[in-house]
């Protein structure tokens, strides 16, 4: 076999043992890598109703056939478990070291089980594998964490750490590696606390190649691919405004998130969008072998260099009324160094002003004042005070709150919506109601297509098919390969590049289809996680998104009183269930199972819920 190590590294941290297992090329053609090893162990492994922050639950750090290859921005790995925020599967990617040095140690993916009696981190050095007490290293954030790790282990050596956050079990509490690489948005970093494992450093030796099957061949590709994409961005000039380039877009098309999603648009975006971060930047950062580098650097307003992308700025910027670049840079600078995810964390502070605004909850928290969200930003991570009520996300605080608070939770499954406002967007509305994982952008971006290429009111079930497809692609693809997606979306580098990489690296020839019935397999075990989870009160409700999005109109400018249709979306959500071969509830066929090959599945489910034929 070629193209994977064959080997997967099981270590339980509660009697400090560890061992390897291995796998043959049947599993890895059928899950690939990343979240498709990732899906099937936590699927095998977990049992329905465990607590996501005990013992019985799992972290996955998983490879895929391509990671850590030199080719365009393969410097990528998949970080999953159950998640302590959904309740279901739940995954993020995180740019790291560990992409290139866990394979070099011998391995595609890592599991972690039990949970240690005291603060560790874990070291592995090819086949040495040790538990090291950090007891000291407890309570500190992550930029002083990955300090000590670069004294110890050297600068050189791979890590993934987590903060305040993720110790205190914050419910979206993410890992962190790097300068300001993150990953893991729904609360795989208060898993990692959970087990008291503060850190994952990784060394190794083996020569990355050595697994390839036409090493000469994936070289030459590898360095083409990144000219190419350097070219690419040459001309683009992408890289200039970065991932923020979309705000002031999203502004002008009525679709940004402002003051908790209430307004779609406001005067003063242009004083955090693309072009004043541009102005700002003092650096700026990237993943391994990443060829048009994303994050942008500026100095934030208490002196601490901050890296900065849409999502942040999004949603602790535009969300929370604050227009001042400087102030949301502290504002990420925190959740970074404490390690909170910065989307849901901006969704959690716009529902605790917007519900204290509404007469809801007392408090004094107002939009637009960046001084104590910087203060509540601490509370969170240490579950102090109102801190230990935010750190639980917003479907647990609209459910404590009551009064139809859950209308303007902006949420779906539990995870935060990313910034995106759709309250005219029936497509990014989809996207979000049937993502994986929860409420995410990353797998299916479909909001662009939506607004230049086909009518913005229309409910047509080609909007159905763009998501499933950009699905395929972003959450199959990508997240199984795992590779960034970037050179693909925003330069243009062509889907063949990474079925070549594929060959080259693996012997292995895949078409397309091959891909996307991989990419469906990981879309339908998903679903069966969360439908075995909830299986008595599950509903295609469960696929809606936030229902401000059905209520709360646009309030002003060319799109005023402009909202989503509730009926009209459920025919466009029965469109996106038939078209996967998913029954009425949003559950995948026993024939649909049978077509993608995973009949085990389709028997488990049974036991829990009665499957359509």
């Amino acid at each position: 076999m070629k193209g994977w190590n064959g080997k997967i590294l099981r270590v339980n941290l509660s009697n400090k043992t560890h061992l390897v297992e291995t796998f043959n090329e049947n599993f890895a053609k059928k899950w690939l890598g990343g979240r498709g090893f990732a899906l099937k162990i936590l699927w095998d492994e977990l049992k329905p109703g465990i607590d996501p922050l005990g013992p019985e639950n799992k972290l996955i750090i998983a490879l895929g056939p391509i990671s850590g290859i030199s080719a365009p921005n393969t410097g990528k790995v998949v970080v999953a478990a159950k998640s302590p925020l959904t309740g279901g599967y739940g995954d993020g990617n995180i740019g790291s070291h560990i992409a290139i040095q866990l394979r070099k140690a011998g391995y595609d993916a890592l599991v972690v089980e039990g949970i240690s009696n005291e603060p560790v981190c874990l070291s592995i050095e090819d086949d040495k594998v040790d538990f090291l007490s950090v007891k000291e290293w407890w309570g500190n954030g992550t930029y002083e964490t990955i300090e000590l790790i670069e004294e110890k282990f050297g600068k050189h050596a791979a890590h993934l750490v987590i903060g305040q956050a993720g110790e205190n079990l914050v419910r979206y509490a993410v890992i962190r590696s790097m300068e300001g690489r993150a990953g893991g948005r729904p609360g795989i970093g208060a898993v990692m606390g959970s087990k008291k494992l503060k850190a994952i450093v990784v060394k190794g030796t083996k020569n990355l190649y050595d697994i390839v099957a036409d090493q000469e061949k994936m070289k030459q590709l590898g360095s083409q691919g990144m000219k190419k994409v350097r070219e690419l961005d040459d001309q683009t000039n992408w890289t200039k405004q970065s991932t923020n380039a979309i705000l002031s877009w999203c502004n002008d098309f009525d679709a940004l998130p402002v003051r908790n999603f209430r307004k779609t648009s406001h005067p003063l975006s242009h004083k955090i969008d693309g072009e004043a971060l541009q102005k700002a930047r003092i650096a700026t950062y990237g993943c391994p072998h990443c060829v048009m580098r994303c994050g942008i650097a500026i100095n934030d307003d208490e002196g601490h260099i901050s890296e900065l992308d849409y999502e942040n700025i999004g949603m602790l910027g535009a969300n929370l009324e604050i227009f001042d670049l400087p102030a949301v840079g502290t504002l990420n600078y925190l959740c970074d160094d404490y390690g909170l995810d910065t989307i849901s964390t901006g969704s959690v502070l716009g529902f605790y002003a917007d519900a204290i605004e509404q007469g809801l909850y007392n408090g004094n928290f107002k939009f637009g004042d960046a001084e104590a969200a910087k203060e509540l930003i601490k509370m969170i991570a240490y579950r102090k005070d109102v801190g230990d009520f935010l750190a639980e996300g917003t479907k647990r605080m609209s459910e404590e709150i009551g009064n139809n608070s859950h209308e303007f939770a902006m949420q779906v499954k539990g995870l935060e919506v990313s910034a995106y406002n759709c309250k005219f967007c029936p497509g990014m509305a989809l996207a979000f109601g049937t993502s994986g994982i929860g409420a995410h952008h990353k797998e299916a971006w479909v909001i662009m297509f939506e607004l230049t290429e086909m009518k913005r009111e229309s409910y047509d079930a080609k909007k159905a098919e763009k998501v499933i497809e950009l699905q395929r692609i972003r959450g199959g693809l990508f997240e199984g390969l795992i590779s960034c997606r970037f050179p693909w979306i925003e330069e243009g580098f062509e889907l063949e590049n990474y079925l070549n990489y594929f060959e080259a690296t693996t012997g292995i020839s895949f078409s397309f289809d091959d891909f996307w019935e991989i990419a469906d397999r990981y879309y339908a075990l998903m679903r069966a996680f969360l439908v075995r989870e909830f299986a008595e009160e599950w509903n295609r409700r469960m696929d809606h998104p936030p229902a401000m999005w059905f209520k709360d109109p646009i309030p002003n400018g060319e799109l005023a009183g402009k909202i989503l249709d509730l009926q009209k979306y459920d025919e466009l959500l029965s469109a996106y269930y038939e078209l996967r071969g998913w029954d009425e509830r949003g559950i995948p066929k026993k024939t649909t199972f049978e077509k993608l090959k995973i009949i085990d599945v389709s028997k488990e489910l049974s036991n829990f819920i009665n499957l359509s034929s």
